[in-house]
C-alpha cells in the first residue's frame, strides 16, 4: 500500500476477530520500527511493553475497564514514558556521538562538535529534565521568562512542560507503530481510557514511569468494531496558509 492507502486503511478498531491470531514477531518488528520515530533531543525516553500472555491480557483488559477492544485483543502494546531515565539516555547519546563525530565530521570540526555534544548532554539536558520537588522547574521557568525578554528561546521548561514533551515524543512512536501495523494488515485502537495506577502495577513500573497509551491489537472482522464512516472536520477549518 502507498502511504495514503495505509493512512486511509488505519482505523481505531474496537472489536477484533477472535478467530484470527497475530504473528508475534511481526508485531515486535512494528514496535522496533516505532523506535525510528522523531523524538526530542534523541533522548528516546520511552519503553514498550508487548503483552502476549493470555492471563496478562485479561488483567490488562480489566485495568482498561474491560472495553471490547481489550477484551478481544490478541496482543496489547503499552507505551510508557521514562523521564526518569534522562541521565542514562544522555550517557548513551554521548557514547554514540563520540564515534559518530569521528566517522562523519570533517577533522577540523570534530573537536568543536564534541565539545558542543558534551555541553548539551552533560549540562543542558540534566538542567532541562532535572527535578527537585518542583523547585527546579519553577527556577527554569523564571529564568527563561527573563532571558526571552531579550532574545528568542525555548520557554516551555517547567516540570509540567517537560512532561508534555516526553509524552508528545512517545505519542509519535505510538503513531509510527500503528502505521506500521496497518501496513501489514493488522489493526489497532489507541486507548486513553485506562486505570494508569493498575496498569503501572501490572507492569511493575517504577514511580518515575508514566503510561502514555495502551494499544490493543488484532484483526478487524469486516466492519465490526469500526463506527461507520470516518468523520473529519472540513479541511479549511483547520488549515491556515501564511
Amino acid at each position: 500500500m502507498s502511504l495514503q492507502e495505509i493512512l486511509e486503511y488505519r482505523r481505531s478498531v474496537r472489536y477484533f476477530d477472535e478467530a484470527k491470531e497475530l504473528n508475534t514477531e511481526k508485531v515486535k518488528h512494528c514496535i522496533e520500527l516505532a523506535t525510528l520515530a522523531p523524538n526530542s533531543s534523541n533522548m528516546q525516553l520511552w519503553e514498550f511493553y508487548h503483552i502476549t500472555d493470555p492471563e496478562m491480557l485479561k488483567k490488562m483488559s480489566h485495568a482498561c475497564m474491560d472495553q471490547r477492544a481489550t477484551e478481544t485483543a490478541k496482543q496489547i502494546v503499552v507505551f510508557v514514558t521514562r523521564r526518569d531515565l534522562h541521565r542514562k539516555r544522555s550517557k548513551a547519546n554521548l557514547e554514540f556521538e563520540k564515534g559518530n563525530i569521528a566517522r562523519n565530521s570533517p577533522p577540523e570540526k570534530q573537536e568543536k562538535r564534541w565539545r558542543d555534544r558534551q555541553l548539551y548532554y552533560n549540562r543542558l539536558i540534566p538542567f532541562m529534565y532535572g527535578r527537585f520537588f518542583g523547585l527546579l522547574g519553577i527556577f527554569r521557568k523564571i529564568l527563561t521568562i527573563v532571558i526571552s525578554s531579550f532574545r528568542p528561546m525555548t520557554t516551555s521548561l517547567s516540570e509540567s512542560d517537560m512532561r508534555v514533551v516526553v509524552h508528545k515524543t512517545c505519542g509519535l512512536a505510538a503513531q509510527t507503530f500503528m502505521i506500521a501495523m496497518a501496513e501489514i494488515g493488522y489493526d489497532t485502537c489507541p486507548l486513553e481510557g485506562f486505570d494508569s495506577r493498575r496498569v503501572k502495577k501490572l507492569l511493575k513500573l517504577p514511580c518515575g514511569a508514566e503510561i502514555n497509551m495502551v494499544i490493543p491489537c488484532g484483526i478487524r472482522k469486516g466492519t465490526l468494531g469500526i463506527w461507520g464512516e470516518r468523520f473529519r472536520v472540513p479541511f479549511d477549518e483547520v488549515y491556515r496558509m501564511i
